[in-house]
């Protein structure tokens, strides 16, 4: 019973932002005249399933870790098994994908992330409105003794009003700022009883659990606030912070990004399957709200993620079709299954190192690990 506890929320999670995603595409598809012959939740084997009037299998497999739409001819080109050209009739290359222009091709793909995004606002609106939203506000109400604050010059009172040129307005905003970059000097913009201006801090590194056992540095100010405005939000006001919300959250994901290839944030900081898993379990304890938070938020990044230049992802083919319109041809087929299958390396490696962290996390290697040395 507990471990379903831990799967359903997750599976919930996953399978929302993955349908949203999927159907992007299949709206798209339809409305460009493509026809969609597998609507498929999940890979592998098929769980349940039916077919409706278009010709569409719409199914769920074994394997809750991703989706896909299948559109006409997508995999139809070229020779068939014993060595023919695969002909189509005038009425299935109208639906085709491939016979489509390469303006309509762009944005059957692009469809799928925007329906991420487009998600993510509605989460995001749909908790402000009826749940309410909190705003701690970035105000140095406490300081501790001895701590870097205090160091750098803060006093009570004081509200922090930008990180190194970033206007924040919230308490948590300054948090990450502040938990991402230990032992790095930040600039920070105080508002002190009317009176603005620059104070250079180097936040504490400090090492703190992350939940399974193993310690990771974070950055410290040493200050605690107990400003906090939480308000109802009307749901035309909602929809607007729902924007900026997913906006700051993309802003947040790249800084975080960036922050690991330069080195200042470890890579043992990305979860994957397991550890997304483990937080839909813990955040499901708190209520719905929190559970369709972080729905909004992994929505977000599956959007982000997936118009990354990657071949294989969305954005990969996006790139294609950028290329194919500016040289008035596509690729060749061998120029672009090079590129998919550098881009399922690079994936599949991806998701082995994520893998690792969360076994990491959880304890299983250090147990591994003992029992062979």
């Amino acid at each position: 019973m507990e471990t379903l506890n831990h799967i359903w929320p997750f599976l919930i999670v996953i399978t929302v932002i993955v349908f949203f995603h999927e159907l992007g595409h299949y709206w798209a598809a339809k409305r460009n005249g493509v026809h969609v012959e597998v609507f498929s939740i999940g890979f592998g084997r098929e769980i349940f399933g039916w077919t409706d009037r278009s010709g569409t299998r719409w199914k769920v497999a074994w394997l809750p870790l991703g989706g896909y739409v299948k559109m006409f001819g997508q995999s139809d080109l070229g020779p068939d098994a014993d060595g023919n050209t695969v002909e189509w009739t005038e009425e299935q290359s109208a639906g085709a994908f491939p016979e489509k222009t390469v303006g309509q091709r762009f944005a059957i793909v692009l469809a799928g992330p925007m329906a991420n995004f487009i998600l993510s606002i509605i989460l995001f609106a749909g908790v402000f409105a009826f749940a309410g939203q909190s705003q701690t506000l970035p105000e140095a109400t406490f300081i501790q003794e001895g701590s870097a604050a205090e160091q750098g010059g803060l006093l009570p009172g004081d509200m922090i009003v930008a990180v190194d040129g970033t206007s924040i307005s919230r308490f948590d905003e300054l948090q990450f700022a502040v938990s991402t970059s230990p032992g790095v000097p930040m600039l920070f913009t105080i508002d002190r009883a009317g009176e603005v201006f620059d104070l250079t801090i180097v936040p504490e590194t400090v090492m703190v659990d992350d939940g399974y056992g193993n310690e990771r540095a974070t950055g410290r100010l040493g200050i605690q606030t107990d400003k906090v405005v939480f308000e109802k939000v009307p749901f035309g006001e909602a929809l607007w912070a729902g924007v900026t919300e997913t906006y700051t959250w993309c802003a947040r994901i790249f800084d975080f990004l960036g922050k690991i290839f330069s080195g200042t944030q470890s890579s043992r900081d990305l979860a994957g399957p397991l550890g997304i898993a483990g937080m839909s379990a813990e955040v499901a304890q708190h209520g719905l709200a929190g559970l369709v938070l972080l729905m909004a938020i992994l929505s977000v990044n599956l959007g982000l993620i997936n118009l990354f230049p990657v071949p294989m992802l969305d954005g990969g083919h996006l790139v294609f079709y950028v290329i194919e319109a500016v040289r008035g041809r596509p690729l060749s087929d061998r120029a672009q299954e090079y590129g998919f299958f550098a881009g399922l390396g690079l994936v599949g490696a991806l998701f082995l190192f994520v893998t690792f962290n969360d076994l990491s996390r959880f304890g299983v290697v250090d147990f591994l690990t003992g029992l062979v040395s």
